[in-house]
């Protein structure tokens, strides 16, 4: 289910694992993902219209340890809405992803750097 994120511009956005990483599913249990997990958040908004608007697809992929020590070892890309590439840490514009593994290093250090879907939207 989408929901807003204000780490993420105050777009909705939705959580996705892929099987690599299914325990994300798992939430504060999930421990450290392993490498080749990937979490992809997609994102839209919406306007006083009601006219939605596509955003960035946000991705993080575990990458082997000693990939990036600042980022956990987590790259992170963020893809816009044309497809075109906006930084990829340790590639592209990597300067522009700092804020991402900035944000994310900030959870507790069991979560291996991700944020957890909020409670209110996990299936009971």
């Amino acid at each position: 289910m989408a929901y807003v994120s204000g780490t993420h511009g105050n777009r909705y956005v939705q959580n996705y694992a892929n099987d690599t990483a299914k325990a994300y599913g798992a939430f504060e249990k999930a421990g450290v993902m392993p490498v080749g997990s990937t979490l992809a958040k997609d994102s839209f908004t919406v306007n006083g219209e009601g006219r939605i608007g596509i955003g960035p697809l946000f991705l993080m992929e575990k990458m082997p340890a000693g990939f990036n020590q600042d980022s956990g070892d987590w790259k992170y890309s963020m893809v816009m809405p044309t497809g075109a590439v906006m930084g990829v840490t340790n590639g592209k514009n990597s300067s522009a992803m700092n804020f991402c593994f900035e944000c994310h290093m900030s959870v507790a250090e069991d979560q291996d750097s991700m944020m957890l879907l909020p409670e209110e939207y996990r299936s009971k």
